[in-house]
C-alpha cells in the first residue's frame, strides 16, 4: 500500500451536496480531504461499512458526529473517489443503492443507483419510453447492465426526469436525446469512445484518466488546488470538462481552428481552457491573445481566467477587446488620431452628405451602411477600387453614375476625418493592419476569439495580419450567429482565414433548462443564420439536461402593474431560498434601467447595477439589473426580462429603414438580443410587458 500512489478525486455530485452545507461544516469537510489527501490511513480517519449499501468499495468517514462522507475505496490500486457528504442519516440513504463501476465499453467511472422494477412508473399501463430500445442498443449508449430492467419500467418523460439522479451523467445525456426523437443509431454514433474492450478493466486508477471520468471527476493534486476548488464549489465550469469539450480545447489544429454552439453550450468556457491549455505550452516570450469584441466581456473574461490558470499561464494571455487593442497599438505606434464611435461620428456624416447634394433615393443613415459593409468589408478606400466592389446582399441597387455620387460623399468624409484627425473604429482596424503587416514577426503565437459573430471581416483581416502565416494552432474562433447583436457580419475566408476541416460544434447546453432553450430559440423561428464563413446553418441540434417550469410571460396595463409583479415574484423566490445576488432584472434601454432601479428602491429593494464597463461584484448584495447588451456573457439563476413593449423591443431608433434587407437584418439583431436576454437564466425567466406589447411576443 505505501509504495502506490495515492489518489484521491472529487465528484461533481460531492462538490453540489458540499455546497448545501452549513459553512460551519464546509470548513470541516475541507480540513478533512486535505488531510486525508496527504495520508487516507491517518488517525482519526474512520472507515465505516455501510450495510445495506449494495457496492461494498462504498464506505462512509466521519466529518464529525453528526456529518458523514460518502467515498470509494479501491485500496489495491490507491484510489479513493469522494462520492457525497450530508447529514448521517441523509448520507446513508444517499449511499443505499448506490454502485460504482468501471463502464466496460467506454473505460469511465459510473456512478448509479440500482433501482428495482417496482419503481412508480413500472405500475403503469402506458407504453414503455424506452421500448424501441433493444438492450444492445442501451449497453452501446453506455447503460449499465444492472440498469436495464429499471429503464424498461419507466412509462414517461416525467418519471424519466424525476429519476435524473439515479443515472451517472453520461447515460442520463444519452438517453435524453432518445426522449428528444433522435434515432437510436444517430446518438450511438455520438457517444462512440475508441476503447479497445480488452484494455478495460475495474481498474479505478487508470479509468481516471478517461475524458469521460473527468466530466465529472477531479484529482486533487495540492492543497491550494483543494481550497480553491471548495471556495467556489458550484464553479464547476472551471474543473469539469465535458468529453467533446475537452477534445476541442487539447486538439492539435494545422491552423486555424471554429467551434459553433448556440446559448449556453460553454464556448466561452471552452475558449478560456483553450488559452490556459495553450498558455502552458508557450516558449518563456511567446504569448497568446484571448480577444473579444466588448470590454465588459474581456473584463469578465480575465476575472475568470484567474481562476484557472496559474501565474505563470496567466502571465502570458493577453485579455482584450478589439477596439481597445487597436486604439493601443496605434498609439503606441505614434499614431495621434482619436477613434470615435457611433453619434460622435455622425457629425461627420451628415457635414459630407450636406457637401455633396444629389437625387439619390437613399436615407442618410444609408451611407455609413455603405461605408463599413462595402469599402471598409472590402477594402475599396479608392474610387476605382468601390465601382468595382460586389454589393451583393445590399438592398438598393447603384449603377456606375450613382456609385460615383455616392463616393464624393465618402471623400468628404474621409477628408474631414483627416483633417480633424479622428478615426472610425473600422478605419482604424485597417490603419492598424498596414502597421501590423510591417512587422516580421506574428504579434501572438496564438490568437483564440470569442464571441466570433459579433466580429467585422475587417477585424479578422487584422487578426489574420497579428498571427502571422498560417501555422499550428494559430486562431482559434468560437461564436453563434443566433447571437449576433452588432451589426458586423463575418466572413471567415474573405479574410484570410481558412477553417475548412478544422470546425466543431458543441450541442449540450449547460447553463439553461431545456424549457428555457426552447423558449429562447422559438423566437429565431423562420430566420436563417450563418457558420461564421458565409454558409447557411444546417446542423443546430442542441438540448439541455435540466428541466424546469416553462417561462412565464406576462402582460399587464401599466408599469405599476408590471413592477408589483415583479415586486411579488422576487419574494416568492428569496422566501425559497434564492439569493437576490442570483436574480437579474433586464431591459433594452439605460433610461429604463434607470427607472427600474428608483422603483425597486422605493419598494426597499436593493439593487446593484451591472454597468458598461464594470464586472458583476459578487460581494455586493442586491437584485441585479443590466441593459439587454450588457447581461450578455453573464448568467443567472433567475431572469426577468422587462417592458417588452412595443417601440422597446424592438427598439424602434435601432431598426434601419434604409431598405428592406437592411430593415430586416436590423429586426433579427433585436430578436437576437431578445433571446440572449432569456438564455442568461439557469432556472427561471420571467417575459413581462405593459400598455402595447411587443410584436415579438405572441
Amino acid at each position: 500500500m505505501n509504495d502506490k500512489e495515492i489518489k484521491v478525486a472529487i465528484s461533481s455530485d460531492f462538490l453540489t451536496a458540499f455546497a448545501a452545507l452549513p459553512r460551519q461544516i464546509q470548513g470541516k469537510v475541507t480540513e478533512f480531504i486535505n488531510k486525508f489527501r496527504n495520508n487516507p490511513n491517518a488517525s482519526g480517519i474512520n472507515f465505516e461499512k455501510i450495510e445495506a449499501c449494495l457496492d461494498k468499495k462504498i464506505c462512509s468517514v466521519r466529518i464529525d458526529q453528526t456529518y458523514r462522507g460518502i467515498l470509494v475505496r479501491q485500496e489495491e490500486t490507491g484510489v479513493y473517489l469522494l462520492l457525497w457528504v450530508d447529514h448521517h442519516d441523509e448520507a446513508y440513504a444517499w449511499a443505499k443503492n448506490k454502485r460504482c463501476e468501471v463502464n466496460q465499453r467506454t473505460g469511465a467511472i459510473q456512478v448509479f443507483d440500482v433501482v428495482t422494477e417496482t419503481s412508480k412508473g413500472a405500475t403503469s399501463s402506458e407504453k414503455p419510453i424506452f421500448s424501441h430500445v433493444g438492450d444492445k442498443d442501451l449497453l452501446a449508449l453506455n447503460v449499465p447492465s444492472e440498469q436495464i430492467p429499471f429503464i424498461r419500467s419507466l412509462t414517461s418523460l416525467k418519471d424519466f426526469n424525476d429519476y435524473k439522479d439515479a443515472f451517472s451523467t453520461d447515460v442520463y445525456e444519452s438517453l435524453s436525446w432518445i426522449t428528444e426523437g433522435f434515432p437510436v443509431s444517430e446518438v450511438i454514433e455520438m457517444y462512440k469512445v475508441e476503447t479497445e474492450e480488452s484494455s478495460v478493466d475495474d481498474n479505478l486508477a487508470v479509468a481516471l484518466n478517461s475524458p469521460e471520468t473527468l466530466k465529472s471527476f477531479v484529482v486533487v493534486d495540492g492543497e491550494d488546488e483543494l481550497r480553491n476548488i471548495m471556495a467556489e464549489p458550484l464553479e464547476k465550469w472551471r474543473i469539469f470538462l465535458h468529453p467533446t469539450q475537452r477534445k476541442i480545447v487539447e486538439k492539435k489544429y494545422s491552423g486555424a481552428a471554429r467551434v459553433l454552439g448556440t446559448a449556453g453550450t460553454g464556448k466561452t468556457v471552452v475558449a478560456m481552457h483553450r488559452a490556459k491549455f495553450l498558455a502552458s505550452k508557450l516558449g518563456e516570450k511567446e504569448k497568446i491573445l484571448f480577444t473579444t469584441f466588448t470590454k465588459n466581456l474581456a473584463s469578465d473574461i480575465r476575472e475568470n481566467l484567474r481562476k484557472i490558470c496559474t501565474t505563470e499561464e496567466f502571465r502570458k494571455i493577453d485579455v482584450i477587446n478589439m477596439d481597445a487593442f487597436v486604439s493601443q497599438y496605434l498609439k503606441a505606434a505614434g499614431f495621434s488620431a482619436e477613434i470615435k464611435y457611433g453619434e460622435e461620428m455622425q457629425v461627420y456624416w451628415q457635414n459630407a452628405i450636406e457637401e455633396n447634394p444629389n437625387d439619390l433615393p437613399v436615407e442618410d443613415s444609408f451611407y455609413e451602411e455603405e461605408w463599413n459593409r462595402i469599402v471598409v468589408a472590402q477594402e475599396a478606400f479608392t474610387l476605382d477600387a468601390y465601382i468595382r466592389a460586389s454589393r451583393n446582399g445590399r438592398g438598393t441597387r447603384l449603377d456606375r453614375k450613382s456609385r460615383i455620387q455616392v463616393w464624393k460623399v465618402f471623400e468628404s468624409y474621409q477628408n474631414a476625418m483627416k483633417e480633424e484627425h479622428v478615426r472610425d473604429v473600422n478605419t482604424a482596424m485597417y490603419e492598424c493592419k498596414l502597421l501590423v503587416s510591417k512587422n516580421t514577426e506574428p504579434l501572438y503565437k496564438n490568437i483564440i476569439v470569442d464571441e466570433g459573430q459579433d466580429f467585422s471581416t475587417n477585424a479578422f483581416r487584422l487578426l489574420r495580419e497579428m498571427a502571422g502565416e498560417e501555422h499550428e494552432n494559430d486562431i482559434f474562433i468560437v461564436g453563434d450567429s443566433h447571437q449576433r447583436i452588432y451589426k458586423n457580419k463575418t466572413s471567415l475566408s474573405k479574410s484570410g482565414i481558412n477553417i475548412r476541416g478544422r470546425s466543431g460544434i458543441l450541442r449540450i447546453n449547460y447553463r439553461t433548462t431545456e424549457e428555457i432553450r426552447k423558449c429562447a430559440i422559438a423566437l429565431l423561428e423562420g430566420l436563417s443564420f450563418d457558420d461564421l464563413d458565409e454558409e447557411l446553418l444546417n446542423d443546430e441540434k442542441c438540448q439541455s439536461l435540466t428541466h424546469g417550469d416553462i417561462p412565464v410571460v406576462k402582460h399587464f396595463s401599466n408599469a405599476n402593474e408590471e413592477m408589483n409583479f415583479i415586486v411579488s415574484e422576487i419574494k416568492k423566490l428569496t422566501d425559497n431560498g434564492v439569493s437576490i445576488n442570483d436574480i437579474c432584472i433586464v431591459a433594452r434601454t439605460k433610461k429604463l434601467i434607470n427607472n427600474y432601479i428608483a422603483d425597486l428602491t422605493q419598494k426597499g429593494i436593493r439593487s446593484f447595477q451591472i454597468k458598461p464597463n464594470t464586472v458583476d461584484d459578487r460581494s455586493f448584495d442586491g437584485l441585479r439589473i443590466a441593459t439587454m447588451h450588457r447581461v450578455k456573457g453573464l448568467e443567472f439563476q433567475y431572469v426577468f426580462i422587462v417592458a417588452v413593449n412595443k417601440g422597446i423591443v424592438p427598439l424602434s431608433s435601432a431598426i434601419t429603414e434604409t431598405d428592406a434587407i437592411s430593415k430586416q437584418e436590423a429586426i433579427t439583431a433585436e430578436k437576437c438580443l431578445l433571446y440572449v436576454s432569456i438564455t442568461r437564466a439557469q432556472k427561471g425567466a420571467y417575459i413581462t410587458s405593459y400598455g402595447s406589447k411587443s410584436e415579438f411576443l405572441k
